[in-house]
């Protein structure tokens, strides 16, 4: 039987595209971005970390645009696919969380402390995880719907809260690096890594996104299948 991917040649292209980037990016992280001056080979999570912080965030705009879109149009199609981001966004989230310490243990000497950025974040994450929660408390698929569609929106609220919190408050964490600029202390080959790493990490949010959105969409179709033959 052939396989999904063989039959959806934009799928098959999608795959093979990442999977070149993802060579070329590691090749880019450990061969070809130099080491940095003080931290040393550590400092290489970087180009996983902040790349996953990204996806992250931007997989929680998913949830918010397409819950909004729900609430709007209260069609299936957008509660699926704020459901399908909200797990990559954990997922993603996660790694942020896994990493982050691992970065500054030998950096600052400390696996966590309690500056405003990190714990922004894992109140994110919690809210999120609860977003998952949530959905199996409640029996009535579309009163679970509309209610993680209003906890997606409102849960959103945290993201530029995290993502402002180094320039509003004082933070361990090392000026943005996003916008590229004079301050941000990359050497140019770094710079090359960094911003290759957020194209291919983005790609990936795209290629798990339409995986976990078609997943989605067999397991309603099956779901209602079983309710039309009870």
């Amino acid at each position: 039987m052939p396989s999904p991917n063989s039959r959806n040649p934009w799928m098959f292209l999608l795959g093979a595209s990442l999977l070149v980037c993802m060579v070329v990016d590691l090749y880019l992280i450990f061969e070809f971005a130099p080491e940095e001056r003080s931290m040393g080979h550590v400092q290489r999570i970087f180009y996983f970390h902040v790349p996953s912080a990204w996806v992250s965030f931007l997989a929680f705009f998913v949830v918010f645009v397409a819950s909004i879109r729900y609430l709007w149009k209260r069609e299936r199609k957008y509660d699926m696919a704020a459901n399908s981001a909200a797990e990559i966004g954990v997922l993603f989230s996660s790694l942020v969380l896994v990493t982050g310490p691992i970065w500054a243990r030998p950096v600052w000497n400390t696996w966590w402390e309690w500056t405003p950025r990190l714990t922004l974040f894992m109140v994110l994450w919690f809210i999120f995880i609860a977003y998952l929660m949530l959905r199996n408390f409640v029996e009535d698929e579309e009163r679970s719907a509309r209610f993680c569609a209003v906890f997606g929106i409102v849960g959103f609220v945290d993201v530029p809260i995290v993502y402002m919190s180094i320039r509003l408050w004082r933070d361990i964490h090392p000026s943005p690096v996003i916008a590229g600029g004079e301050g941000s202390g990359l050497h140019p080959d770094m710079k090359i890594a960094f911003y290759f790493s957020l194209f291919t990490f983005t790609l990936l949010f795209v290629y798990l996104f339409v995986h976990r959105l078609r997943l989605e969409k067999s397991s309603v179709a099956l779901s209602d299948l079983k309710k039309e033959m009870a």
